[in-house]
């Protein structure tokens, strides 16, 4: 008789009644409160994934387009392609390199500062209150991440947490956008299988998992995009643990293929 295992098992929980988030709102103490409320207080081993916007909201990121002024050349683009061009100056003053000017689809493929490469810096103009709003990246995700799982430590009883703060991103060779982990605490975002044996005991050489991603994907299934849930708790994931954030998840540019 073979020996019974337990089959693997997560829960993809969604975080409800967590208020208009606010500069200067500590995320840790909502997201543990409306957690409680709803009956589903974080536990020891949860990984919490928080959506960028709430982040952007509570560390001030969010600019109001009638206050930035484009320069020529961020002009001159966007009337070409129909693109109001103070978004345009934006998504320049937010990259470190523009990789792609895509003039039919008037999208700007750029690396951010912190080294994603995604369309348009990820500005972002949904779900930010006021037609003239957009909502930026935080300026240190890795940090914000950190903050959020210390708050929560901190509290009274507060659980230990792996937190990975999460934005949709497009992909090469796929249709559709996923989240994808911008920042992280207490996870390694990689789970590395080389030197392991596989099921019939070849030594995998390459095969590293970008976990951090897989959980930023999953959580999107219960946060979707317009109904009010930012937070998702992942339950019964056994994660490795790691200081280090979101960089061993950023590919250098001498072996991306893309550029």
């Amino acid at each position: 008789m073979p020996e019974k295992t337990t089959p693997p098992r997560l829960e993809v929980i969604g975080v409800t009644g967590i208020p208009e988030v606010k500069p200067g709102d500590a995320l840790g103490a909502l997201i543990a409160a409306a957690a409680e409320r709803q009956g589903t207080p974080l536990a020891d081993g949860d990984a919490l994934v928080v959506t960028q916007k709430i982040v952007s909201k509570s560390e001030g990121r969010v600019v109001d387009l009638r206050t930035v002024t484009p320069s020529p050349f961020a002009t001159s683009w966007a009337e070409r392609v129909d693109r109001d061009p103070r978004l345009v100056e934006l998504v320049l003053r937010e990259s470190r390199a523009v990789v792609r000017m895509d003039e039919a689809r008037g999208i700007l493929i750029t690396e951010t500062h912190h080294g994603f490469v995604c369309a348009n810096s990820g500005i972002d103009t949904s779900n930010v209150p006021g037609d003239e709003m957009v909502a930026l990246l935080p300026v240190d995700s890795d940090k914000s991440a950190r903050g959020i799982r210390e708050d929560i430590r901190g509290r009274a009883a507060g659980a230990e947490v792996a937190v990975v703060v999460s934005d949709t991103f497009g992909r090469a060779w796929r249709e559709g956008h996923v989240n994808f982990a911008i920042g992280c605490a207490g996870i390694n975002p990689i789970k590395d299988y080389k030197g392991t044996p596989d099921a019939h005991g070849m030594i995998l050489k390459v095969t590293a998992i970008a976990v951090a991603d897989e959980l930023a994907a999953a959580s999107e299934l219960v946060t979707a995009k317009a109904i009010g849930v930012p937070v998702a708790i992942i339950r019964g994931y056994d994660y490795d643990t790691a200081p280090d954030g979101v960089g061993t998840l950023i590919r250098e540019s001498s072996r991306d293929l893309f550029r």
